[in-house]
Protein backbone atom coordinates (compact mmCIF):
# COMPACT_ATOMS: atom_id res chain seq x y z
CA UNK A 1 0.00 0.00 0.00
CA UNK A 2 1.54 3.37 -0.99
CA UNK A 3 2.43 5.74 1.79
CA UNK A 4 -0.01 8.61 2.27
CA UNK A 5 1.57 11.97 1.52
CA UNK A 6 1.65 14.63 4.23
CA UNK A 7 1.96 18.38 4.55
CA UNK A 8 5.64 19.17 5.06
CA UNK A 9 6.69 21.32 8.04
CA UNK A 10 10.44 20.59 8.22
CA UNK A 11 13.17 20.60 5.60
CA UNK A 12 12.96 20.53 1.81
CA UNK A 13 9.79 19.09 0.30
CA UNK A 14 9.98 15.82 -1.66
CA UNK A 15 7.34 15.07 -4.31
CA UNK A 16 7.15 11.39 -3.35
CA UNK A 17 6.45 12.24 0.31
CA UNK A 18 4.76 15.61 0.46
CA UNK A 19 1.96 17.66 -1.01
CA UNK A 20 3.73 20.50 -2.78
CA UNK A 21 3.49 23.28 -5.32
CA UNK A 22 5.92 22.92 -8.25
CA UNK A 23 9.03 24.77 -6.94
CA UNK A 24 10.03 26.01 -10.39
CA UNK A 25 6.59 27.60 -10.76
CA UNK A 26 7.29 29.65 -7.63
CA UNK A 27 10.27 31.44 -9.14
CA UNK A 28 10.42 33.40 -12.38
CA UNK A 29 12.30 30.63 -14.18
CA UNK A 30 12.76 32.54 -17.48
CA UNK A 31 14.29 35.47 -15.54
CA UNK A 32 16.57 33.17 -13.55
CA UNK A 33 17.69 31.37 -16.71
CA UNK A 34 18.32 34.72 -18.42
CA UNK A 35 20.48 35.92 -15.50
CA UNK A 36 22.48 32.69 -15.65
CA UNK A 37 22.93 32.97 -19.42
CA UNK A 38 24.10 36.57 -18.94
CA UNK A 39 26.75 35.34 -16.47
CA UNK A 40 25.22 37.29 -13.58
CA UNK A 41 25.75 36.85 -9.85
CA UNK A 42 22.53 37.47 -7.94
CA UNK A 43 20.61 36.95 -4.72
CA UNK A 44 17.50 34.89 -3.96
CA UNK A 45 16.14 35.66 -0.51
CA UNK A 46 12.98 34.95 1.47
CA UNK A 47 11.85 34.52 5.08
CA UNK A 48 12.63 31.27 6.88
CA UNK A 49 10.73 28.15 5.88
CA UNK A 50 9.34 29.68 2.73
CA UNK A 51 10.67 26.97 0.39
CA UNK A 52 14.04 28.44 -0.65
CA UNK A 53 15.97 25.19 -0.36
CA UNK A 54 13.28 23.22 -2.18
CA UNK A 55 13.39 25.76 -5.02
CA UNK A 56 17.21 25.74 -5.22
CA UNK A 57 17.37 21.95 -5.35
CA UNK A 58 14.71 21.89 -8.05
CA UNK A 59 16.61 24.53 -10.01
CA UNK A 60 19.86 22.54 -9.72
CA UNK A 61 18.16 19.38 -10.98
CA UNK A 62 16.47 21.29 -13.80
CA UNK A 63 19.75 22.83 -15.01
CA UNK A 64 21.65 19.56 -14.78
CA UNK A 65 18.95 17.69 -16.71
CA UNK A 66 19.26 20.20 -19.54
CA UNK A 67 23.00 19.47 -19.65
CA UNK A 68 24.22 22.92 -20.59
CA UNK A 69 25.61 23.71 -17.15
CA UNK A 70 26.98 21.94 -14.11
CA UNK A 71 24.79 23.25 -11.31
CA UNK A 72 25.87 22.65 -7.72
CA UNK A 73 23.83 23.34 -4.59
CA UNK A 74 25.55 23.56 -1.19
CA UNK A 75 24.28 24.58 2.22
CA UNK A 76 27.15 26.40 3.98
CA UNK A 77 25.43 27.11 7.30
CA UNK A 78 27.95 24.75 8.95
CA UNK A 79 30.53 27.56 8.69
CA UNK A 80 28.51 29.79 11.03
CA UNK A 81 30.22 28.56 14.20
CA UNK A 82 33.62 29.63 12.87
CA UNK A 83 32.54 33.26 13.16
CA UNK A 84 35.74 35.32 12.61
CA UNK A 85 38.07 32.32 12.21
CA UNK A 86 38.51 32.46 8.44
CA UNK A 87 40.58 29.29 8.15
CA UNK A 88 37.98 27.27 10.03
CA UNK A 89 35.05 28.94 8.27
CA UNK A 90 36.30 28.73 4.67
CA UNK A 91 37.53 25.21 5.42
CA UNK A 92 33.98 24.26 6.40
CA UNK A 93 32.66 25.85 3.19
CA UNK A 94 35.10 23.77 1.12
CA UNK A 95 33.96 20.59 2.88
CA UNK A 96 30.32 21.45 2.14
CA UNK A 97 31.20 22.06 -1.52
CA UNK A 98 33.18 18.90 -2.21
CA UNK A 99 30.64 16.73 -0.37
CA UNK A 100 27.82 18.30 -2.39
CA UNK A 101 29.80 17.82 -5.63
CA UNK A 102 30.28 14.13 -4.80
CA UNK A 103 26.61 13.66 -3.88
CA UNK A 104 24.90 15.57 -6.68
CA UNK A 105 27.41 15.39 -9.55
CA UNK A 106 29.47 12.29 -8.78
CA UNK A 107 32.60 14.46 -8.68
CA UNK A 108 35.26 12.60 -6.65
CA UNK A 109 38.14 15.07 -7.04
CA UNK A 110 36.72 17.81 -4.82
CA UNK A 111 38.48 16.73 -1.64
CA UNK A 112 41.86 16.64 -3.40
CA UNK A 113 41.23 20.15 -4.75
CA UNK A 114 40.45 21.28 -1.21
CA UNK A 115 43.72 19.80 0.10
CA UNK A 116 45.63 21.55 -2.69
CA UNK A 117 43.93 24.87 -1.94
CA UNK A 118 44.77 24.57 1.76
CA UNK A 119 48.45 24.07 0.89
CA UNK A 120 48.52 27.84 0.55
CA UNK A 121 48.74 29.44 3.99
CA UNK A 122 46.23 32.17 3.15
CA UNK A 123 42.61 30.98 3.71
CA UNK A 124 41.42 34.10 1.88
CA UNK A 125 42.36 32.29 -1.37
CA UNK A 126 41.09 28.76 -0.63
CA UNK A 127 37.56 29.13 -1.96
CA UNK A 128 38.68 30.94 -5.08
CA UNK A 129 41.26 28.22 -5.83
CA UNK A 130 38.75 25.39 -5.30
CA UNK A 131 36.14 26.99 -7.54
CA UNK A 132 38.75 27.57 -10.23
CA UNK A 133 39.72 23.87 -10.23
CA UNK A 134 36.08 22.81 -10.19
CA UNK A 135 35.29 25.06 -13.16
CA UNK A 136 38.34 24.00 -15.20
CA UNK A 137 37.48 20.32 -14.72
CA UNK A 138 34.78 20.65 -17.42
CA UNK A 139 35.09 24.06 -19.11
CA UNK A 140 32.56 23.14 -21.80
CA UNK A 141 29.81 23.08 -19.17
CA UNK A 142 30.03 26.28 -17.10
CA UNK A 143 29.36 26.09 -13.37
CA UNK A 144 26.23 27.51 -11.75
CA UNK A 145 26.82 27.69 -8.00
CA UNK A 146 23.85 27.85 -5.60
CA UNK A 147 24.96 28.73 -2.07
CA UNK A 148 22.31 28.39 0.64
CA UNK A 149 22.25 30.01 4.11
CA UNK A 150 24.96 32.50 3.16
CA UNK A 151 23.69 35.08 5.64
CA UNK A 152 24.14 32.59 8.48
CA UNK A 153 27.90 33.20 8.27
CA UNK A 154 29.41 35.72 10.66
CA UNK A 155 32.22 38.27 10.68
CA UNK A 156 35.42 37.79 8.70
CA UNK A 157 34.31 34.38 7.39
CA UNK A 158 31.42 36.03 5.54
CA UNK A 159 33.60 38.93 4.34
CA UNK A 160 36.21 36.50 3.01
CA UNK A 161 33.62 34.38 1.20
CA UNK A 162 32.06 37.38 -0.52
CA UNK A 163 35.42 38.86 -1.50
CA UNK A 164 36.77 35.57 -2.87
CA UNK A 165 33.67 35.25 -5.05
CA UNK A 166 34.27 38.79 -6.21
CA UNK A 167 37.98 38.12 -6.84
CA UNK A 168 37.26 35.24 -9.21
CA UNK A 169 34.48 37.07 -11.03
CA UNK A 170 36.66 38.11 -13.99
CA UNK A 171 37.70 34.47 -14.63
CA UNK A 172 34.16 33.34 -15.43
CA UNK A 173 32.87 31.30 -17.18
CA UNK A 174 35.86 29.07 -18.07
CA UNK A 175 37.81 29.22 -14.81
CA UNK A 176 35.17 30.32 -12.31
CA UNK A 177 31.41 29.84 -11.89
CA UNK A 178 29.47 31.51 -14.69
CA UNK A 179 26.71 32.39 -12.27
CA UNK A 180 26.44 32.38 -8.48
CA UNK A 181 23.17 32.53 -6.57
CA UNK A 182 23.46 33.59 -2.93
CA UNK A 183 20.46 32.48 -0.90
CA UNK A 184 19.35 33.41 2.60
CA UNK A 185 16.76 35.23 4.64
CA UNK A 186 18.22 38.66 3.97
CA UNK A 187 19.30 40.48 0.88
CA UNK A 188 23.06 40.95 0.72
CA UNK A 189 22.60 44.70 1.25
CA UNK A 190 21.27 43.95 4.76
CA UNK A 191 24.39 42.08 5.87
CA UNK A 192 25.93 44.01 8.75
CA UNK A 193 29.34 42.39 9.23
CA UNK A 194 31.25 43.29 12.40
CA UNK A 195 34.96 42.58 12.17
CA UNK A 196 37.26 42.02 15.19
CA UNK A 197 38.57 45.56 14.71
CA UNK A 198 35.01 46.90 15.22
CA UNK A 199 34.80 47.80 11.55
CA UNK A 200 31.29 47.43 10.11
CA UNK A 201 31.20 46.20 6.54
CA UNK A 202 27.96 46.01 4.58
CA UNK A 203 27.28 43.13 2.26
CA UNK A 204 26.82 45.51 -0.63
CA UNK A 205 30.37 46.84 -0.35
CA UNK A 206 31.88 43.34 -0.02
CA UNK A 207 29.85 41.97 -2.94
CA UNK A 208 29.33 44.84 -5.36
CA UNK A 209 29.02 42.47 -8.33
CA UNK A 210 25.42 41.59 -7.46
CA UNK A 211 23.17 42.08 -10.47
CA UNK A 212 19.73 41.40 -9.01
CA UNK A 213 17.90 40.59 -5.78
CA UNK A 214 15.01 38.20 -6.27
CA UNK A 215 12.55 37.54 -3.46
CA UNK A 216 10.73 34.22 -3.21
CA UNK A 217 7.13 35.11 -2.45
CA UNK A 218 4.39 33.36 -0.52
CA UNK A 219 1.84 31.08 -2.11
CA UNK A 220 -1.00 32.81 -3.91
CA UNK A 221 -4.59 32.19 -2.79
CA UNK A 222 -5.03 29.70 -5.64
CA UNK A 223 -1.78 27.88 -4.77
CA UNK A 224 -2.77 27.72 -1.09
CA UNK A 225 -6.10 26.15 -1.97
CA UNK A 226 -4.55 23.85 -4.58
CA UNK A 227 -2.03 22.52 -2.08
CA UNK A 228 -4.74 21.54 0.40
CA UNK A 229 -6.90 20.03 -2.33
CA UNK A 230 -4.05 17.63 -3.14
CA UNK A 231 -5.01 15.96 0.15
CA UNK A 232 -8.62 15.67 -1.00
CA UNK A 233 -7.49 14.19 -4.31
CA UNK A 234 -5.24 11.66 -2.53
CA UNK A 235 -7.57 10.61 0.30
CA UNK A 236 -11.08 11.78 -0.61
CA UNK A 237 -11.29 13.84 2.58
CA UNK A 238 -13.23 17.02 1.87
CA UNK A 239 -12.61 20.52 3.22
CA UNK A 240 -15.53 22.81 4.06
CA UNK A 241 -15.58 25.62 1.47
CA UNK A 242 -15.90 28.10 4.35
CA UNK A 243 -12.27 27.31 5.29
CA UNK A 244 -10.60 28.93 2.30
CA UNK A 245 -11.03 32.59 3.25
CA UNK A 246 -9.93 32.14 6.91
CA UNK A 247 -6.99 29.99 5.75
CA UNK A 248 -5.86 32.78 3.45
CA UNK A 249 -6.29 35.55 6.03
CA UNK A 250 -4.55 33.47 8.71
CA UNK A 251 -1.53 32.69 6.54
CA UNK A 252 -1.60 35.03 3.51
CA UNK A 253 0.15 32.15 1.78
CA UNK A 254 3.17 31.86 4.11
CA UNK A 255 4.28 28.35 3.08
CA UNK A 256 5.19 26.97 6.50
CA UNK A 257 1.92 28.19 8.02
CA UNK A 258 -0.12 26.75 5.13
CA UNK A 259 1.57 23.37 5.54
CA UNK A 260 1.49 23.42 9.34
CA UNK A 261 -2.24 24.13 9.42
CA UNK A 262 -2.83 21.40 6.85
CA UNK A 263 -0.82 19.00 9.03
CA UNK A 264 -2.79 19.99 12.14
CA UNK A 265 -6.13 19.46 10.39
CA UNK A 266 -5.40 16.21 8.58
CA UNK A 267 -2.88 14.45 10.83
CA UNK A 268 -2.73 15.91 14.34
CA UNK A 269 -6.55 15.83 14.55
CA UNK A 270 -6.80 12.11 15.30
CA UNK A 271 -10.52 11.97 14.57
CA UNK A 272 -9.99 13.26 11.06
CA UNK A 273 -6.90 11.13 10.57
CA UNK A 274 -8.78 7.95 11.52
CA UNK A 275 -11.80 8.66 9.33
CA UNK A 276 -11.01 10.15 5.94
CA UNK A 277 -14.74 10.23 5.12
CA UNK A 278 -15.24 12.86 7.87
CA UNK A 279 -14.99 16.38 6.40
CA UNK A 280 -12.66 19.04 7.77
CA UNK A 281 -15.15 21.59 9.06
CA UNK A 282 -14.52 25.28 9.71
CA UNK A 283 -14.66 24.78 13.48
CA UNK A 284 -12.18 21.90 13.36
CA UNK A 285 -9.96 24.19 11.33
CA UNK A 286 -10.25 26.87 14.04
CA UNK A 287 -9.28 24.33 16.69
CA UNK A 288 -6.28 23.28 14.63
CA UNK A 289 -5.26 26.92 14.28
CA UNK A 290 -5.36 27.43 18.05
CA UNK A 291 -3.35 24.26 18.67
CA UNK A 292 -0.71 25.47 16.26
CA UNK A 293 -0.46 28.86 17.96
CA UNK A 294 -0.25 27.34 21.43
CA UNK A 295 2.35 24.78 20.33
CA UNK A 296 5.02 27.49 20.08
CA UNK A 297 6.49 25.53 17.18
CA UNK A 298 10.09 26.16 16.14
CA UNK A 299 9.08 28.39 13.24
CA UNK A 300 6.99 30.58 15.53
CA UNK A 301 9.74 30.66 18.17
CA UNK A 302 12.27 31.81 15.57
CA UNK A 303 9.89 34.53 14.51
CA UNK A 304 9.37 35.69 18.11
CA UNK A 305 13.12 35.66 18.76
CA UNK A 306 13.58 38.45 16.20
CA UNK A 307 11.36 40.80 18.23
CA UNK A 308 14.26 41.74 20.51
CA UNK A 309 16.36 43.13 17.65
CA UNK A 310 16.38 46.96 17.75
CA UNK A 311 15.60 47.28 14.03
CA UNK A 312 12.63 44.95 14.40
CA UNK A 313 11.48 46.54 17.66
CA UNK A 314 11.15 50.00 16.11
CA UNK A 315 8.77 48.76 13.43
CA UNK A 316 6.74 46.21 15.38
CA UNK A 317 6.26 48.49 18.40
CA UNK A 318 4.73 51.15 16.17
CA UNK A 319 2.28 48.63 14.70
CA UNK A 320 1.30 47.17 18.07
CA UNK A 321 0.74 50.60 19.49
CA UNK A 322 -1.75 51.26 16.66
CA UNK A 323 -2.09 54.89 17.72
CA UNK A 324 1.12 55.95 16.01
CA UNK A 325 0.85 58.40 13.12
CA UNK A 326 2.15 56.71 9.95
CA UNK A 327 3.28 60.03 8.47
CA UNK A 328 5.39 60.87 11.53
CA UNK A 329 6.78 57.36 11.78
CA UNK A 330 7.87 57.43 8.16
CA UNK A 331 10.44 60.00 9.27
CA UNK A 332 11.44 58.09 12.43
CA UNK A 333 11.80 54.58 10.97
CA UNK A 334 14.61 54.15 8.48
CA UNK A 335 13.53 52.65 5.14
CA UNK A 336 16.26 50.01 5.55
CA UNK A 337 14.71 48.92 8.86
CA UNK A 338 11.28 48.62 7.27
CA UNK A 339 12.74 46.64 4.37
CA UNK A 340 14.67 44.39 6.78
CA UNK A 341 11.54 43.52 8.80
CA UNK A 342 9.67 42.92 5.56
CA UNK A 343 12.44 40.60 4.34
CA UNK A 344 12.13 38.64 7.60
CA UNK A 345 8.48 38.06 6.72
CA UNK A 346 7.14 39.79 9.82
CA UNK A 347 5.25 42.56 8.06
CA UNK A 348 3.42 43.36 4.85
CA UNK A 349 3.69 46.86 3.42
CA UNK A 350 0.61 46.90 1.18
CA UNK A 351 -2.06 48.18 1.32
CA UNK A 352 -0.60 49.47 4.61
CA UNK A 353 2.20 48.55 7.01
CA UNK A 354 0.90 45.69 9.15
CA UNK A 355 1.80 42.35 10.69
CA UNK A 356 1.94 40.03 7.70
CA UNK A 357 -0.87 37.61 8.61
CA UNK A 358 -3.44 36.87 11.31
CA UNK A 359 -1.47 34.04 12.93
CA UNK A 360 1.59 36.24 13.38
CA UNK A 361 -0.74 38.88 14.82
CA UNK A 362 -1.74 36.30 17.45
CA UNK A 363 1.73 34.95 18.11
CA UNK A 364 3.60 38.23 18.55
CA UNK A 365 1.61 39.68 21.49
CA UNK A 366 1.43 36.25 23.15
CA UNK A 367 5.19 35.87 22.96
CA UNK A 368 5.86 39.40 24.18
CA UNK A 369 3.64 38.88 27.24
CA UNK A 370 4.26 35.17 27.93
CA UNK A 371 6.18 35.70 31.17
CA UNK A 372 3.56 38.18 32.38
CA UNK A 373 0.74 35.75 31.64
CA UNK A 374 2.18 32.97 33.75
CA UNK A 375 2.47 35.24 36.81
CA UNK A 376 -1.14 36.45 36.68
CA UNK A 377 -2.92 34.62 39.50
CA UNK A 378 -6.54 35.11 38.39
CA UNK A 379 -8.44 31.93 37.56
CA UNK A 380 -10.84 31.38 34.66
CA UNK A 381 -13.55 29.95 36.95
CA UNK A 382 -13.87 33.28 38.76
CA UNK A 383 -15.36 34.87 35.64
CA UNK A 384 -17.65 32.10 34.32
CA UNK A 385 -21.34 32.07 35.32
CA UNK A 386 -21.91 28.50 36.61
CA UNK A 387 -25.59 28.53 35.56
CA UNK A 388 -25.22 29.74 31.95
CA UNK A 389 -21.51 29.04 31.45
CA UNK A 390 -21.19 32.54 29.95
CA UNK A 391 -17.96 34.43 30.35
CA UNK A 392 -18.70 37.54 32.44
CA UNK A 393 -16.72 40.02 30.40
CA UNK A 394 -17.77 43.15 32.41
CA UNK A 395 -16.58 41.45 35.61
CA UNK A 396 -13.35 40.51 33.84
CA UNK A 397 -12.70 44.09 32.68
CA UNK A 398 -13.45 45.48 36.13
CA UNK A 399 -10.91 43.06 37.59
CA UNK A 400 -8.35 44.11 34.99
CA UNK A 401 -9.02 47.77 35.80
CA UNK A 402 -8.04 47.12 39.42
CA UNK A 403 -5.11 44.96 38.34
CA UNK A 404 -3.86 47.65 35.95
CA UNK A 405 -3.97 50.34 38.61
CA UNK A 406 -2.02 48.19 41.07
CA UNK A 407 0.57 46.68 38.78
CA UNK A 408 0.95 48.60 35.52
CA UNK A 409 3.77 50.93 36.62
CA UNK A 410 5.90 48.07 37.89
CA UNK A 411 5.08 45.71 35.05
CA UNK A 412 5.64 48.23 32.27
CA UNK A 413 8.92 49.46 33.75
CA UNK A 414 11.71 48.00 31.64
CA UNK A 415 9.29 46.33 29.22
CA UNK A 416 10.97 46.56 25.80
CA UNK A 417 7.65 47.22 24.03
CA UNK A 418 6.56 49.87 26.52
CA UNK A 419 4.93 52.00 23.80
CA UNK A 420 2.28 49.30 23.38
CA UNK A 421 2.47 48.17 27.00
CA UNK A 422 -1.13 48.93 28.14
CA UNK A 423 -2.71 47.11 25.20
CA UNK A 424 -0.32 44.16 25.58
CA UNK A 425 -0.92 43.94 29.32
CA UNK A 426 -4.69 43.79 28.73
CA UNK A 427 -4.16 41.06 26.15
CA UNK A 428 -1.96 39.10 28.56
CA UNK A 429 -4.64 39.32 31.27
CA UNK A 430 -7.41 38.27 28.89
CA UNK A 431 -5.31 35.49 27.39
CA UNK A 432 -4.67 34.07 30.85
CA UNK A 433 -8.42 33.82 31.51
CA UNK A 434 -9.77 33.01 28.06
CA UNK A 435 -7.19 30.28 27.41
CA UNK A 436 -9.19 28.25 29.92
CA UNK A 437 -11.58 27.26 27.14
CA UNK A 438 -12.12 30.05 24.62
CA UNK A 439 -10.01 32.03 22.18
CA UNK A 440 -9.11 35.62 21.29
CA UNK A 441 -8.65 37.06 17.81
CA UNK A 442 -6.83 40.35 17.33
CA UNK A 443 -6.86 43.17 14.81
CA UNK A 444 -4.40 46.05 14.83
CA UNK A 445 -2.25 47.91 12.35
CA UNK A 446 -0.22 51.04 11.92
CA UNK A 447 -2.49 54.05 11.77
CA UNK A 448 -5.73 52.21 12.68
CA UNK A 449 -5.72 54.10 16.00
CA UNK A 450 -7.18 51.18 17.93
CA UNK A 451 -6.69 47.56 18.91
CA UNK A 452 -9.67 45.23 18.39
CA UNK A 453 -10.12 41.98 20.31
CA UNK A 454 -12.77 39.35 19.58
CA UNK A 455 -13.47 36.87 22.38
CA UNK A 456 -15.17 33.57 21.54
CA UNK A 457 -16.33 31.49 24.51
CA UNK A 458 -18.05 28.05 24.40
CA UNK A 459 -21.51 27.89 25.98
CA UNK A 460 -21.63 24.09 26.07
CA UNK A 461 -18.64 22.66 28.02
CA UNK A 462 -19.11 19.23 26.42
CA UNK A 463 -18.94 20.52 22.85
CA UNK A 464 -16.39 23.26 23.55
CA UNK A 465 -15.76 25.55 20.60
CA UNK A 466 -17.41 23.02 18.30
CA UNK A 467 -20.75 23.99 19.86
CA UNK A 468 -22.60 27.30 20.41
CA UNK A 469 -20.40 30.28 21.28
CA UNK A 470 -20.64 33.60 23.09
CA UNK A 471 -18.99 36.43 21.15
CA UNK A 472 -17.84 39.71 22.64
CA UNK A 473 -15.58 42.43 21.29
CA UNK A 474 -13.25 44.73 23.19
CA UNK A 475 -11.59 47.76 21.67
CA UNK A 476 -8.62 49.59 23.18
CA UNK A 477 -8.05 53.31 22.69
CA UNK A 478 -5.40 55.67 24.09
CA UNK A 479 -5.77 59.25 25.27
CA UNK A 480 -2.49 61.13 24.92
CA UNK A 481 -1.38 64.63 25.78
CA UNK A 482 -3.37 67.14 23.76
CA UNK A 483 -6.23 64.72 23.03
CA UNK A 484 -9.83 65.29 24.08
CA UNK A 485 -10.88 62.19 26.08
CA UNK A 486 -14.58 62.55 25.23
CA UNK A 487 -13.75 62.72 21.52
CA UNK A 488 -11.68 59.54 21.88
CA UNK A 489 -14.60 57.80 23.62
CA UNK A 490 -17.08 58.93 20.96
CA UNK A 491 -14.83 57.68 18.19
CA UNK A 492 -14.22 54.42 20.08
CA UNK A 493 -17.95 53.78 20.57
CA UNK A 494 -18.59 54.06 16.84
CA UNK A 495 -15.61 51.84 16.02
CA UNK A 496 -16.38 49.06 18.51
CA UNK A 497 -20.03 49.00 17.43
CA UNK A 498 -18.95 48.59 13.83
CA UNK A 499 -16.48 45.85 14.76
CA UNK A 500 -19.17 44.00 16.73
CA UNK A 501 -21.55 44.14 13.77
CA UNK A 502 -18.87 42.86 11.40
CA UNK A 503 -17.90 39.97 13.68
CA UNK A 504 -21.44 38.99 14.72
CA UNK A 505 -20.84 39.79 18.41
CA UNK A 506 -23.73 40.61 20.75
CA UNK A 507 -21.52 42.29 23.37
CA UNK A 508 -19.25 45.30 22.87
CA UNK A 509 -16.86 46.99 25.31
CA UNK A 510 -14.40 49.86 25.12
CA UNK A 511 -11.23 50.26 27.20
CA UNK A 512 -9.65 53.73 27.25
CA UNK A 513 -6.09 54.06 28.55
CA UNK A 514 -5.42 57.63 29.67
CA UNK A 515 -1.70 58.25 29.16
CA UNK A 516 -1.73 62.01 29.78
CA UNK A 517 1.08 63.02 32.11
CA UNK A 518 -0.81 65.26 34.55
CA UNK A 519 -3.88 63.06 35.12
CA UNK A 520 -3.97 61.33 38.57
CA UNK A 521 -5.14 57.74 38.90
CA UNK A 522 -8.39 58.84 40.57
CA UNK A 523 -9.39 60.67 37.38
CA UNK A 524 -8.36 57.85 35.09
CA UNK A 525 -10.37 55.09 36.77
CA UNK A 526 -14.05 55.14 35.80
CA UNK A 527 -16.78 53.03 34.27
CA UNK A 528 -19.81 54.12 32.22
CA UNK A 529 -22.40 52.82 29.81
CA UNK A 530 -23.20 54.44 26.47
CA UNK A 531 -26.03 53.74 23.98
CA UNK A 532 -25.10 51.31 21.21
CA UNK A 533 -25.37 53.27 17.91
CA UNK A 534 -28.32 51.98 15.93
CA UNK A 535 -29.41 49.68 18.79
CA UNK A 536 -31.04 51.91 21.42
CA UNK A 537 -32.09 48.90 23.52
CA UNK A 538 -28.42 47.91 24.02
CA UNK A 539 -25.47 49.60 25.68
CA UNK A 540 -21.71 49.55 25.34
CA UNK A 541 -19.67 49.42 28.53
CA UNK A 542 -16.65 51.71 28.73
CA UNK A 543 -13.79 51.40 31.25
CA UNK A 544 -11.31 54.21 31.83
CA UNK A 545 -7.81 53.40 33.10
Amino acid sequence: MPREKTFNTAGPSKPELHYMIDPLARIDLPEVEALIAQERYFVLHAPRQTGKTTCLLALMNHLNREGRYRALYANIEVAQTARGNVAEGIGAVLTALYEAARLYLGESRGQAWAHAARANDDPHTWLQRWLTEFSLADPDRPVVLLLDEVDALVGDTLVSLLRQLRAGYTQRPRAFPQSVILCGVRDVRDYRIHTPGQEVITGGSAFNIKAESLRLGNFTFDETKALWLQHTEATGQRFDDAIWEPLWLDTEGQPWLVNALGHECTWKDKTLRADRTAPVTLERYHLARERLIQSRATHLDQLADKLSEPRVHRVIAAILESEADPAALSEEIAPDDLQYVYDLGLIAVRPMVRISNRIYREVIPRELTWTKQVYITHETAWYVDPATHRLQIPKLLTAFQEFFREHSDAWLQGFSYREAGPQLLLQAFLQRIVNGGGRINREYGLGRKRTDLLIEWPLDPDQGLLGPKQKGVIECKLVRNGKNPEAVVTEGIAQVADYADRSGAKEAYLVVFDRRDAIPWEARIWQREYPWPGKPEQTIGVWGM
